[in-house]
This record gives structure tokens, C-alpha cells and sequence, in this order.
């Protein structure tokens, strides 16, 4: 598919650590978050924003045109760069071919696994070419914006072809080196506008540093190379042009290779999460402001590592989560700057336990004795930490089902907040989370009898609670507010997860069937499902506006793509498993986001869409649980089964945990 050349679409290099570099197809940097190289100090928080950008232009005995096009305030483009851009390619990174005045120019941009950006330019048409290029920095904490002041330091450590600049105190060096020339002239470059901020209602202008100019002359035999990384306190080390160029070298070939070794492109995106915590790894929840999160951590790793038989990460990044339980819970969420982990959610823990299922299922063998332990040891903490009752008034009730929730406190993945005000407080016995339990109560079952009879009370109170025959659909919340009784019937998409996305279905063939129908009918659309359906008061078709705004509607009609995972999964398992109904399912449902790869961040998946045409891309464009749940639909709930193994006499057909 051809990839957009403009401002709408993004392109994004990950380091492995937290760190980034980012931007879209234009070059026009449109959020504070694009920079050529952001690194993360705390892998994978503490991110410093240290090179922004740059421009870019070239002289050529036939006159000079621009590389780069930034945008100013009020709203002012300056220079043409992007009028010059005549193709660019996302894969194995980023390139871009210009032309002008005679000459073509290849830019490509690669971040080296475990940090450093690289940029290369290569004269492909003409003889001869003079290329300046002027950074942009900052140093600043990448929430926030930089304008000039005093403080800044512009003064570099030079050392053969490495120059190095220490902007403030507390912020890690930025560190340059080439194979061209620099020449110090120090300068402020001011009101950067950035539209997609200000679109966000957040505020929009940043100033930036520019220390000096690099230049290099081009020739069909040459090519420039600029390397950008984070270095320690110390002065530059020296190092030589062509040491400079070698290592660009060795960094492209190693790149390829590990590129190539992943089985597909969406294998490439999927890398991208992957990152390191402490010792251990863990999983980004989007790029460009989310760090890790427990909930999408868990949600994504099926898709990310179980489907991409990357069953050493999936190990790793349950270990290092499962070394966090406490009361009962995983955090859901580490402060950026550290500080306490915040134990927030009441279905994280619950996703934990179904991802340490999936990966003892999937590959028990490569796990070893000791971490199957350690994981098994964490997920008995969590289920019987709930069972007995933990923080926010989570307990098991006598009815087998859980109870959740206290004023002010958001529990479920349907988490904003206004203020003080919790947009969707879901307080009682919400049903997603219920189906999350239910499955934990059959995994904990399988290995420890003494769960057996609180699943079976906890699936015969679902049965009788949470279906509304004369509607064709489960309630979304029951008890609400601990009140005992009372039902939430809003139509949500919370309940697919009683039918698909699960080990256990919670509901019979008949019941799944109607429910399936009818969240295609009101909550389907080719992006995902949406979080309330039309007819519903409340209802939002757009997510536009400031903070406060968009916070109130996040879960008011916007369509997230991971959904799409489990309600799939529903549609093929009511339609008995077929291979019709499997391709139907991926003419339907999976080509368009496929199609959708290409349209905002590109070889990924948006975080939400509008809930109506033409279902425009918002929030972060690259989701780890989006792509994480078209990879599982993909390779494993739209896949050929395997061959059916026989039942031992008198087992139960609805789940091989009962049997």
C-alpha cells in the first residue's frame, strides 16, 4: 500500500530502552513528543527529549532547495522541504528521495537497538552537493515544551568528529559525531507551533537551541553520516570521521539482520514494545507518551510474544511483573520519575493471570521448573488475594462473583477521569471483570481443587444475573455500587469477554449467539468496537477537544481496535469454528485494519478511531494492544485449528478447565 507523504502520518524507530525517535512522513514535526533522539534514563521512564529535529538544505552548481519544511506560530511553513519530498518508504526504516536543482538526495533515518539514532544522506543524482544541517535542542522532559532562556548551555566538547553538549544540569549530554564538518554559531529558533498539541487544547510553542551548523560535500562516492546519542557526564571521547562512518556501518548491517531474522512486518512493529525494565523486560503500551502499564501489558503480550512464538520475552515480562505482586495485585502503572507503583486496577491482575496461563499453555517447556514456579506462586497470591478481599474493596462475594470499587477511584480498563470525577466508576460487579475472574477462578481450579465450587457458584450467578433475555444482551454492571440487585444495562462492549477473548465462554451457544449479534449490530465498526453504542444517552461520535473534553468521552462511542480481538473470536466461535467463517472473519473484520497499517502510524495500530465514518485515527497512533490483538487474531483465533483430541468419557464440551 502507498504510504501518505504528509503531516497526518507517523513514522516511529524504537530503541528497545523507552527511548524513540519519531516524526511524520512530511517532516513536519506536529507534537512535542517527535525528536530525533529521545532516550530513556530509567528504562523505560525518565525520558529527556534532547534533539527535537533539524533542518536541512542543499547547495548544487544549479542553486539550493530545502530538505526540511518546520512549522511556525501563528501557522507559517518555512522552508519547502516537503514540496521536494517525491517518495518515501517505512521499511526496513524510514527514507525519503528529494529532488531539486538538479540533484536527488536519499535521507533514511535508524535507531540502533539499544540506542543512537543514525541519519545518512547519498547523492543518487548529480555530481557534486554541499549538505547543511542545523539541530534543533532542547533537554527537557518530553511532557513538557522548552523555550529559550539564559540557562542553556551552548557550549560544546569537540573531539575529532564527536561534539558534545551538556545543555543543563541533570540532563544526560547530547552526544554528535560525523564524517562532515561542524562549525559553531549558536542561536535560538522560536515559536515552533505544534498542531497536533494544539488541536489537543494543551499549549502548542516551544523554542529551541541551535548550537551550531554540520556540513558535508556529497558526491556519487560519498555518503553523510550523522550519528545522535545520550553520553554519560563526561567530555567527549575522540573519535575519527571514518571510526564514525564504521560504526554507522556495523549498526545498518546489524539492524537489517535483526530486522530481517523477525518473520513479518507486524513482527517488526511488535518489536518495538518490547523494552527493558530493571533486569528484566517489559511491555510499552504506546508510543509516543505511554510508558508500561499492567492492563496493556498483559492484554498485549498475547499477541505481541504468544503469537509471535517470542516465548522467551513473554517469560521474562511475566517474571519481572510477577516479582511486583502485593496484596493480591500487580501495579497497574510506575510513575514516570519513580516513586510508588500505583496498584490502580482491578482487572490488571487478572490479565496476569490469564497471560501466565497462555504462556504454560502455549510453551510450558521453555519456561523451567523454577519460573513456572515463581509464576504459578504469583498467580496463586492474586486469586486468593482477591478471594479473601484486597485494596478498593475487591473481594470474592458469597455469589462466587467479584465485587469492585470505591467512590472516586476509576478500577476498570474504562479508567478517565475530569478532575475529580470519574467519567465511568463501574462500581459493583462489573462484567468483563467478572469473566476475568471466572477464567482465574478455572486456571486456579485446574491446579488447586479447592477453587472448583467458586466457580461453579460464580458461573451459575453469572448465568442468572447478567442476562437480559428480552434485550439479547448482558448487563454491564450488576450490583452497582454494592447495592445488591441493582443493574447497569447500558450497552458497552465490555460483555464480548464473556463470549470470545477468553478461555472459558461464560454463557451458552443460544445466549452467545444473540449477544454477538448484537454487538455487531450496534457497536461494530471497520476500525473496532465502539465503547457505548449510538442509541445510548451519552453517546459521542468524535473524540475532539481539550484535555477535559476528550477525557469526558474517551469511553463515550470512541472505537478501539483491540476489541476487535475478542469480539472476532466471538463471531467465529458462535458460527461453530468454520473455515467460511474464518475467512469471512478476515475479508470483514481484518482487512481494514490491515488497510489501516499504512494510514497513521505507520505498520501499526491506532489506540481508538472515531466511532463514525470516516472513523478518523486518535490518541497514541502506535497501540500495543491493537497490534497485539490483530497478531492474535491473525496467527492464532483465525488460524487453522489443529486436529481435534479426543474428550475423555463424560468431559465437558464447554471448556477443557471443567472437563
Amino acid at each position: 500500500m502507498a504510504i501518505a507523504v504528509d503531516d497526518r502520518t507517523e513514522w516511529l524507530e524504537a530503541d528497545g530502552l523507552g527511548g524513540f525517535a519519531s516524526g511524520t512522513t512530511s517532516g513536519i514535526r506536529t507534537r512535542r513528543y517527535h525528536a530525533l533522539l529521545l532516550t530513556a534514563t530509567t528504562p523505560p521512564t525518565g525520558r529527556f527529549v534532547l534533539v527535537n529535529g533539524f533542518d536541512a538544505w542543499v547547495d548544487t552548481p544549479d542553486g539550493s532547495f530545502a530538505l526540511t519544511t518546520q512549522r511556525y506560530a501563528p501557522d507559517v511553513m518555512h522552508p519547502s522541504g516537503r514540496d521536494r519530498i517525491v517518495s518515501f518508504a517505512g521499511d526496513p526504516w524510514p527514507a525519503w528521495t528529494f529532488e531539486g536543482a538538479g540533484a536527488r538526495i536519499r535521507q533514511e533515518i535508524f535507531v540502533r537497538h539499544g540506542g543512537a539514532t543514525f541519519v545518512t544522506w547519498t547523492l543518487e543524482r548529480g555530481d557534486r552537493a554541499v549538505l547543511h544541517v542545523r539541530p534543533f535542542v532542547s533537554g527537557r522532559d518530553y511532557h513538557t515544551l522548552h523555550h529559550e532562556n539564559g540557562a542553556f548551555r551552548f557550549e560544546p566538547d569537540a573531539a575529532d568528529a564527536i561534539v558534545a553538549f551538556g545543555p543543563y544540569d541533570g540532563v544526560p549530554r547530547i552526544v554528535f559525531g560525523s564524517n562532515g564538518e561542524y562549525h559553531h554559531a549558536p542561536d535560538w529558533y522560536r515559536q515552533f507551533l505544534y498542531r497536533d498539541e494544539r488541536e489537543r487544547g494543551l499549549d502548542d510553542v516551544e523554542d529551541l537551541a541551535s548550537p551550531g551548523e554540520f556540513r558535508w560535500t556529497l558526491t556519487a562516492s560519498t555518503v553523510a553520516i550523522w550519528m545522535l546519542k545520550a553520553g554519560a557526564a563526561a567530555p567527549a571521547d575522540a573519535r575519527s570521521a571514518a571510526e564514525i562512518a564504521a560504526e554507522a556501518a556495523a549498526a545498518r548491517d546489524a539492524e537489517r539482520q535483526r530486522r530481517s531474522a523477525l518473520a513479518s512486518r507486524l513482527d517488526r512493529s511488535a518489536d518495538a514494545y518490547l523494552v527493558q525494565r530493571r533486569t528484566g523486560r517489559t511491555i510499552i503500551a504506546g508510543y509516543p507518551w505511554f510508558t508500561d502499564w499492567g492492563r496493556d501489558t498483559f492484554i498485549s503480550l498475547r499477541g505481541l510474544c504468544l503469537a509471535t512464538g517470542r516465548f522467551d520475552d513473554a517469560r521474562d515480562i511475566l517474571l519481572e511483573w510477577a516479582d511486583t505482586v502485593s496484596e493480591g495485585m500487580v501495579p497497574n502503572r510506575f510513575p514516570d520519575r519513580g516513586g510508588a507503583p500505583e496498584f490502580n486496577a482491578v482487572d490488571a491482575s487478572l490479565w496476569f493471570v490469564i497471560a501466565v496461563d497462555g504462556l504454560l499453555r502455549s510453551a510450558g517447556a521453555c519456561v523451567g521448573a523454577e519460573s513456572r514456579a515463581a509464576l504459578e506462586s504469583a498467580v496463586d497470591a492474586i486469586v486468593s488475594g482477591y478471594a479473601a478481599g484486597t485494596r478498593f474493596a475487591i473481594r470474592m462475594d458469597g455469589d462466587g462473583l467479584l465485587a469492585a470499587g470505591v467512590p472516586g477511584v476509576a478500577l476498570t480498563w474504562m479508567d478517565a477521569r475530569v478532575g475529580d470525577r470519574v467519567v465511568t466508576p463501574r462500581i459493583g460487579k462489573p462484567v468483563e471483570v467478572q469473566a476475568l475472574w471466572l477464567n482465574a477462578l478455572a486456571i486456579a481450579a485446574a491446579r488447586d481443587p479447592r477453587w472448583r465450587e467458586a466457580l461453579e457458584r460464580g458461573l451459575a450467578a453469572f448465568a442468572d444475573r447478567f442476562w437480559i433475555d428480552e434485550r439479547g444482551h448482558l448487563a454491564d454492571v450488576v450490583d452497582v455500587d454494592h447495592a445488591a440487585g441493582t443493574r447497569d444495562e447500558t450497552f458497552r462492549p465490555n460483555q464480548i469477554l464473556a463470549v470470545g477473548g477468553l478461555p472459558l465462554q461464560l454463557v451458552d451457544a443460544a445466549r452467545a449467539r444473540r449477544i454477538v449479534d448484537a454487538v455487531e449490530a450496534r457497536l461494530v465498526t471497520p476500525l473496532g468496537l465502539r465503547t457505548l453504542a449510538p442509541d445510548e444517552p451519552g453517546y459521542t461520535p468524535r473524540y475532539e477537544g481539550g484535555p477535559s473534553r476528550r477525557d469526558g468521552i474517551y469511553h463515550q462511542g470512541a472505537a478501539w481496535p483491540w476489541l476487535i480481538g475478542p469480539f472476532v473470536e466471538a463471531w467465529v466461535r458462535v458460527r461453530g469454528g468454520t473455515a467460511a467463517a474464518r475467512r469471512e472473519a478476515r475479508r470483514r473484520f481484518v482487512e481494514p485494519l490491515l488497510a489501516h497499517v499504512d494510514a497513521a502510524g505507520i505498520g501499526h495500530v491506532s489506540e481508538i478511531v472515531d466511532g463514525e465514518p470516516p472513523f478518523t485515527p486518535r490518541g497514541c497512533p502506535f497501540q500495543a494492544w491493537s497490534l497485539g490483538e490483530l497478531l492474535r487474531l491473525d496467527r492464532v483465533a483465525l488460524a487453522k485449528p489443529p486436529p481435534a483430541r479426543p474428550r475423555p468419557k463424560g468431559a465437558r464440551r464447554r471448556n477443557s478447565y471443567l472437563a
